[in-house]
């Protein structure tokens, strides 16, 4: 199994403590809040709601399966 590289998006983004991550879900770095049970966008410095995370790994599974 291999894999692809589809977007350098988190450079920069390093570990932060207590958060999960960065993950680049649909070209935007999130990390991932247990406690809160949502993801954190560090750009933005708001949770994301869980329906636009569902809409961009949505949008990123599209985006493979075309590749």
């Amino acid at each position: 199994m291999g894999y692809r590289i589809v977007n350098d998006v988190l450079q920069g983004y390093t570990a932060r403590k207590g958060l999960e991550g960065p993950f680049n879900i649909g070209g935007r770095p999130l990390y991932y809040d247990v406690k809160e049970g949502a993801y954190y966008d560090p750009r933005s410095d708001f949770y994301v709601p869980q329906d636009e995370v569902d809409y961009l790994h949505n949008e990123l599974m599209r985006m493979m399966k075309k590749a």
